[in-house]
């Protein structure tokens, strides 16, 4: 993301793709800039947090019941699964060898924009849907 803004950045992301620069101002205005260093865990399966992540620089390990899933790079992001139904995580992410910069929004902030804005909640829902057919795909 060196050379670019965090709207642009944000805007190219699937989940925010097509919002309003007001929508997206108003995201970034609810949100805030993590740094996890390397090793250290970002969200650990079944903790009760909520909140949505969008890896910005880094990487990070993902594990899902001890399994070992995709790798995050910049653009991924995490965390929608527990930001829409509220129940524990469903994975363990730790940051990788570089360290993990995210943009985070928690489940506090991210709600009164979903329920103001129509195209916020149907842009997750395609993510979400996504999330399915790929899982289903694999199967």
């Amino acid at each position: 993301m060196s050379h670019e803004s965090l709207p642009q950045f944000l805007a190219k992301i699937d989940l925010f793709q097509g919002l309003s620069q007001d929508t997206l101002s108003d995201l970034m205005a609810r949100g805030t800039t993590l740094t996890i260093p390397a090793g250290q865990h970002a969200v650990e399966q079944g903790a009760n947090d909520a909140g949505l992540q969008v890896v910005l620089a880094g990487s990070a390990e993902v594990t899902v019941h001890g399994t070992d899933r995709a790798p995050l790079v910049p653009g991924d992001y995490f965390g929608e699964i527990s930001l829409v139904d509220g129940l524990p995580r469903s994975a363990t992410v730790v940051a990788g060898p570089d360290g993990l910069t995210t943009f985070a929004l928690s489940s506090l902030a991210f709600a009164p924009v979903v329920k103001e804005n129509s195209d916020v909640a149907q842009a997750l829902l395609k993510a979400l849907t996504a999330r399915i057919r790929s899982l289903e795909a694999q199967n």
